[in-house]
């Protein structure tokens, strides 16, 4: 949820800890803070708001000398957003400072214990209770710092990312993970911390990734020695040479993240299907399957976990590997798959999709879904992330970095890996012909070019949005592989407008949600040539007898529906199964621009954070 970024070394660690504070406030945003030292003073500054408020704040306040610093964008978890629930945090004697993701579930009862030791505490934080809880161990135990944080650490219940320093110490900076991410670039005489590469990237491209219950003893001039917390054994840790580039995380002139990442997907797709798709060859390889296709040709049902955008990717999954794999496919909040006793068998798949590759509830179910025999194959975007290795298999995205808290990209190259699997799936089975087979690929290979013509309508998408933009309800439709996308649909307003929306599949409008619709009402739905076209168009006809205000999404060409709704938006043909590829750009496109109007924080929608690392 936190962002945490860190440095030691010869330069001055401002300038890095800042600039790597705004690379992260994707990941958490009402409040932030940094702590430097210039190896005799610590000075601190934290604020609720943005970096940017922290950023005024501190440069007024305090001097911004010294060459080890750290830093926190925080989502709030324990306290309310304010100046004094910011991290960092002191220890009561002053002379540690911490940064911390993650939650402390057992804080309460080791708070209580404290103050009975007489430690007092100024936040309603967790992370003020783990620093003093590891003041406490250093000062009993007479032990140095990293000790210390290991034996507190094997104290604690809960999920963490942290980052200490001891005023004592200032060549040192001790490192921590337990379900939530922390990076560690490795320069010459220099060293980086972060919860993704994104802050060091122009400085290194080497980095370590600490695995769950591990961490590390920064120090200059000695280099980083990496423990396992339980045991203090000694790791090797590996070292990956990193392939994000800075032009990547930049905005590239667009006005604002989630924009660019719109625009970004007809590359995305394509880099997500090269080298998997090869049409020519009527062909489709994908390691991570073809490994294990004999458990995938095995397989009673396949069960997909995931949460909010990736939930979605995997019902449109859900049409796809029914409708072509003829398999059993149901699709689970993976926030409620662990809770409630789920039948699983050595005979079942689980597919878990997550962009961040760390949301805490997907990876809480891939350990359930594994302690009971079942493969687990994960979809996500980021190398190396947590989901990536506690899989048994998986296939990557290849969208590169989202910034955006609302997903777009990540849905579309979701669905796109999915798609992949259930067509070489299928050919496997023989559920399709060689023909049926090659028109899919060919077809494939072309939506990246008819996502760029469903850009091309920007233009009246914003048009629309001018004339709902103070809508207070938006309703979304769709059938069959659409009805996942009225759901995204409905979501991305939600997230970056604030405007309230649902989606539904279209026929269940008159059991319910037709009782809502008046002139006031707009209802956007989805409409396309293939797939239950004459029944859609009879919904379409339900609404405009009473008077809703229709925006139909509709195939190039299309006639009927021109004629009942106010507004249509045309895409591309294409293959049914794919449409969802499509369908989704115009819906992205109108949250967008409505939450741009009513000018609301489109890239850091309140109350959201990218990466979920708490349950």
């Amino acid at each position: 949820m936190c962002g945490i970024v860190g440095y030691i070394g010869h330069r001055e660690a401002y300038p890095i800890v800042i600039k790597g504070l705004q690379r992260l406030e994707y990941r958490g945003y009402d409040s932030a803070g940094i702590a430097l030292y210039d190896g005799t003073n610590i000075k601190l500054s934290k604020t609720k708001g943005k970096v940017s408020d922290l950023k005024n704040k501190l440069e007024d306040e305090i001097s911004t000398s010294g060459s080890l610093g750290i830093g926190h964008t925080r989502w709030a978890t324990h306290g309310v957003p304010n100046d004094v629930n910011s991290h960092p945090h002191y220890s009561n004697s002053g002379d540690l400072v911490i940064i911390h993701n993650g939650i402390i579930e057992n804080y309460d009862a080791l708070k209580k214990e404290l103050s009975k030791r007489g430690y007092t505490f100024k936040s309603d934080t967790d992370t003020e209770v783990l620093v003093n809880l590891i003041e406490d161990v250093k000062k009993n135990e007479d032990t140095k710092l990293g000790k210390a944080v290991q034996i507190a650490l094997n104290q604690v219940v809960g999920a963490y990312a942290i980052a200490v320093f001891d005023k004592n110490k200032p060549n040192e900076i001790v490192v921590a993970r337990l379900g939530s991410p922390l990076a560690i670039g490795i320069g010459e005489d220099e060293f980086f911390i972060a919860s993704d590469a994104s802050p060091f990237i122009e400085y290194t491209k080497n980095a370590i990734y600490l695995e769950d219950e591990e961490m590390a003893i920064i120090r200059r001039n000695k280099g980083v020695k990496v423990r396992k917390i339980k045991d203090d054994a000694l790791v090797d840790p590996y070292m990956q040479e990193l392939q994000l580039n800075l032009e990547q995380i930049e905005k590239g002139g667009f006005d604002h993240f989630m924009l660019k990442e719109i625009y970004e997907q007809p590359e995305a797709i394509r880099d997500t299907f090269r080298g998997r798709l090869l049409t020519n060859q009527a062909i489709i390889k994908m390691a991570g399957v073809e490994d294990n296709m004999k458990k995938f040709l095995a397989a009673d049902r396949i069960i997909i976990v995931a949460c909010g955008t990736s939930w979605h990717a995997g019902l449109v999954a859900e049409y796809i590997f029914e409708d072509l794999a003829r398999i059993p496919v149901e699709v689970e909040y993976a926030s409620e798959f662990r809770y409630r006793n789920p039948v699983i068998t050595e005979n079942d798949i689980v597919i878990a999709i997550s962009q961040s590759g760390e949301t805490a509830d997907t990876l809480a179910a891939i350990k359930l879904a594994k302690s009971k025999g079942a493969f687990v194959f994960g979809v996500c975007n980021v190398v190396g992330s947590s989901i990536a290795r506690e899989t048994n298999a998986g296939a990557y995205t290849h969208a590169g970095p989202e910034i955006g808290v609302a997903s777009t990209k990540a849905f579309t190259t979701q669905i796109t890996v999915l798609s992949l699997m259930a067509l070489r799936l299928a050919r496997a089975k023989g559920t399709i012909t060689s023909s049926e087979f090659r028109h899919h690929l060919i077809e494939l290979e072309t939506i990246p070019a008819k996502v760029e013509e469903a850009l091309k309508s920007d233009g009246y998408v914003q048009t629309i949005a001018d004339i709902y933009k103070d809508a207070t309800n938006f309703l979304y439709l769709g059938r069959g592989f659409n009805f996942p996308v009225a759901l995204e649909g409905a979501l991305k307003l939600k997230e970056i407008s604030y405007i309230h929306a649902e989606g539904y599949p279209a026929a269940e409008m008159k059991h319910g949600p037709i009782a809502l619709i008046d002139e006031q009402m707009p209802v956007v739905v989805i409409a396309t040539k293939k797939g239950h076209y004459e029944k859609v168009v009879s919904n379409i006809q339900e609404i405009k007898s009473r008077k809703g205000k229709i925006i139909g999404i509709v195939t190039k060409g299309d006639k009927s529906v021109k004629e009942l709704a106010d507004h249509v938006i045309e895409v591309p043909e294409t293959l049914e199964c794919l449409t969802p590829l499509l369908t989704t750009i115009p819906l992205q496109l109108l949250s967008y621009h409505i939450a741009v109007m009513l000018d609301k924080n489109v890239d850091q929608p309140r109350n959201l954070a990218k990466s979920v690392t708490v349950e």
